[in-house]
């Protein structure tokens, strides 16, 4: 009796990743929007081209994990590495200057208090 037949289309993670076992930014997590930019497509691993071809328009590294039906890890390797590149950028970038969010929702709450 054999053992368990592996699916001949799995692809390990390692493999996926060219052998990176954690992404590169600690800023990046499953809701950080991406797009693509407007860089060449050659040079890039097969993982990498995919992430490419699909992030024309802004999308969330869970989106993009769902959508290539990759791990949640394995996408935020490959959208670490595209960002280094420059080969994506993020869309929406917060000022360093904004305001704390603590402190936006005390003074929401006491402008509520006031009416």
């Amino acid at each position: 009796m054999s053992g368990p037949r592996r699916d001949p289309d799995m692809i390990r993670a390692y493999v996926r990743t060219g052998g990176r076992s954690s992404p590169s930014r600690d800023d990046l997590d499953l809701t950080s929007p991406v797009r693509a930019a407007d860089r060449p497509l050659q040079g890039l691993d097969a993982e990498s081209v995919r992430v490419m071809r699909l992030c024309s328009g802004p999308l969330s590294v869970a989106e993009i994990a769902a959508y290539l039906d990759l791990p949640p890890t394995v996408a935020l390797i490959v959208v670490s590495a595209l960002l280094d590149t420059g080969h994506l950028d993020t869309p929406v970038r917060v000022a360093p200057d904004a305001p704390d969010l603590a402190l936006v929702k005390d003074v929401l709450d006491g402008l509520r208090a006031l009416l």
